[in-house]
């Protein structure tokens, strides 16, 4: 299952200009009638999102090196400048580091759906 999702996620973006480089999945299984009858399996979280996903874009790739990306890298790279022990609660991120994720988010959105929010 994990496998068709990923395919149709990646041939979609790939042909609006973005690899999907890696992704999560999250299943589940409803209840069922025992072990012997397991439940049926259910996706429980969000899906090729930016949060779960490293988009990037593909115009601008380059083997071997770091990419510029349309997800929360930008978060994460600034956590790494911080002294922050990784433990919570997290820092509080600055306006301007809200406001580039906030546009690469709007900017993936916007290359997928090819809508202006």
């Amino acid at each position: 299952m994990s496998l068709k999702i990923y395919q149709a996620g990646r041939d979609y973006a790939r042909q609006r200009g973005i690899i999907i480089a890696d992704t999560k999945f999250e299943f589940g299984l409803e209840s069922g009638s025992g072990a012997s009858s397991p439940g049926k399996l259910i996706l429980i979280d969000e899906v090729l999102t930016p949060d779960s996903s490293r988009f990037w874009p593909a115009d601008q790739y380059v083997s071997g090196k770091g990419q510029p990306s349309f997800d929360k890298q930008f978060v994460r790279d600034y956590l790494e400048t911080l002294t922050w022990d990784k433990t919570p609660p997290g820092p509080k991120l600055p306006d301007d580091v809200v406001a580039k994720t906030s546009a690469k988010y709007l900017e993936a959105y916007e290359k997928l759906t090819g809508k202006k929010l």
